[in-house]
């Protein structure tokens, strides 16, 4: 049976509101829906695009606050119009980048990695 689709990208945060505003605010996420887990210690949340009711992230509350910076999940990749314009646009948030330096790939493909509230990697993808 061949896979279909990424069907979302679990990210453990220490703090469920705060990451909801960051993704909401600095990258245009929709919060689709919250929910209890059947550990009443777990709160989830998914957010996806505002044109399609598919979750993209499932943000995890209360399983453990103390996980590594880079763990399991390196980055989370966007594709970009424009990567200039998008880091000029979450610049404006205050955003920490880990390098400020775009990476061209060989294809020409650009990328550049950034920090959410739990010093996840997001990056910025051009193709």
């Amino acid at each position: 049976m061949p896979l279909k689709k990424l069907e979302h990208v679990g990210i453990q945060v220490k703090d469920l509101d705060t990451t909801i505003e960051f993704y909401t605010r600095v990258l245009g996420l929709e919060l689709l829906e919250k929910q209890d887990h059947v550990d009443p210690k777990l709160k989830l949340a998914f957010l996806g695009f505002s044109d399609s009711d598919e979750t993209v992230i499932e943000l995890i509350s209360g399983y453990n606050p103390n996980l590594p910076t880079e763990g399991k999940v390196h980055h989370i990749a966007f594709t970009v119009e424009n990567i200039e314009e998008e880091i000029a646009r979450v610049k404006e948030h205050g955003v920490t980048f880990v390098d400020e330096n775009i990476t061209t790939l060989p294809s020409g493909a650009k990328y550049v990695f950034f920090n959410g509230p739990d010093g996840e990697w997001i990056e910025l993808f051009q193709k």
